[in-house]
């Protein structure tokens, strides 16, 4: 077990984390000495319940956590509404400017509203009444880790990680931000700069990790670091925590993995591309998130495109679309293939070949040793 405040408190052997929305690439990690953190914003209770179990047989009894996004401002929060109520306060121009872009791409718009529904579980989820449930069916499992995007934790992560002794951890992008988690009770920080694919800040890591561990270095808190954004290598990871932070967050460098779910169009995309791919957008869930550039980020990006909805209206505008995409693209269709796209941080840059995710955590602690004997001979020096 590596020395890391990180390692003693999740009990494992290297400090890497990987958030995945893929089983698979979970359980990989876990057993290869990481910690799989599996993404179950999309799901029931239910369907949360059968991924648990999967993982559960499969992670060789290596811990693993959850991941939920609750965050503390979205459009409708507190309000009860069915997933028909959602989708009626839609507006039209949007609607129409989602359909006109597949259209553009000779991508069939027809089954778009009637595919809306599907999204509905991600709006419920986010309502601390949704998280409740996917909370209770995730602690039937021993779970070693609960994390949350967007916000302070509701109570009710914060009640029950503490009554069933499990961290809860928590995204930020601002030091401010960091402070106030800090205070509500927050165990780890995952400190995610702006290069992270997915929802993120605009402050680089190499910026925000050192901001935030003098900050809780200021106030005396002891609270432990995960750097994330961009990070998909070993010497990336030893940077990190050089810089104070007592571990890595790691989401992109698993999506082009043997294992992961990610479509294999795209996949090859992210293999192809450079830094310089990626696209920081409101447009997929009305907040800034960043994604691998395609035709389809392009056109919310220009002029005269519509000004994205709050969240998580955005998401019944823009998932039915990329879903039959998707689902296309991979049938060959050339105008979904352009059309193709999906989260992916800056970091896709140094992702060139695909491996598995047990090979990926290797070569981490690999370049990770080589990186900190550089730094070991130049002071030595």
């Amino acid at each position: 077990m590596m020395n890391s405040p990180i390692c003693e408190m999740l009990d494992i052997e290297f400090p890497l984390l990987a958030f995945s929305h893929c089983r698979d690439v979970v359980a990989a990690v876990s057993k290869a000495g990481g910690m799989g953190v599996f993404g179950a914003v999309n799901l029931s209770p239910d369907r949360l319940r059968e991924e648990l179990d999967w993982i559960d047989k499969n992670c060789g009894g290596k811990p693993y956590g959850i991941d939920l996004i609750v965050p503390n401002k979205f459009e409708g929060k507190g309000e009860k509404r069915t997933a028909s109520d959602i989708a009626a306060a839609l507006p039209e121009q949007h609607k129409a400017f989602a359909a006109h872009i597949l259209e553009d791409h000779d991508v069939d718009a027809s089954g778009l509203d009637e595919s809306r529904g599907i999204s509905s579980n991600f709006a419920n989820n986010m309502q601390a009444e949704g998280a409740a449930s996917s909370l209770e069916a995730a602690f039937e499992y021993p779970i070693k880790l609960v994390a949350n995007a967007l916000g302070v934790p509701p109570p009710i992560m914060l009640e029950l990680g503490k009554k069933h002794g499990v961290p809860v951890a928590a995204l930020v992008g601002a030091k401010e931000h960091a402070i106030a988690q800090v205070h509500a009770g927050v165990d780890i920080l995952v400190v995610a700069g702006g290069e992270a694919g997915g929802h993120c800040g605009e402050v680089s890591t190499m910026v925000l990790v050192p901001e935030i561990a003098r900050g809780l270095e200021a106030i005396g808190a002891n609270t432990p670091i995960l750097a994330a954004g961009g990070i998909t290598t070993g010497e990336q990871m030893a940077a990190a925590m050089a810089m104070g932070a007592a571990g890595a967050w790691c989401g992109s460098v698993w999506l082009t993995t043997a294992e992961a779910e990610t479509n294999p169009v795209v996949k090859e995309k992210m293999l192809a591309a450079t830094s310089r791919d990626t696209v920081r957008s409101r447009s997929r869930t009305g907040k800034p998130s960043r994604q691998l550039r395609s035709p389809w980020t392009d056109a919310w990006e220009a002029e005269d495109a519509p000004k994205p909805l709050p969240m998580p209206l955005q998401s019944l505008i823009s998932e039915p679309a990329l879903r039959q995409i998707d689902k296309l693209s991979q049938g060959g269709h050339e105008g979904a293939k352009s059309l193709a796209t999906y989260w992916v941080g800056q970091g896709v840059g140094l992702m060139n070949q695909s491996m598995s995710a047990g090979d990926v955590v290797q070569q981490f602690k690999e370049e990770f040793a080589a990186a900190y004997e550089r730094l070991a001979g130049a002071i030595g020096g």
